[in-house]
């Protein structure tokens, strides 16, 4: 599983509805939800 940084949690979590982007740059991205709070969470690199 991907995990990325929840700020409102303040913790590592393992990315819900994970989705791979890939940014203006051509560097890929994922991007999701918090499982336990639903705010959105991203992580460039993955």
């Amino acid at each position: 599983m991907v995990t990325a940084y929840c700020v409102k949690c303040k913790k590592s979590v393992e990315v819900k509805d994970a989705k791979k982007v890939k940014l203006k740059n051509g560097k890929p991205a994922t991007k999701g939800t918090c499982p336990k709070c639903g705010t959105k969470v991203f992580r460039i690199g993955g």
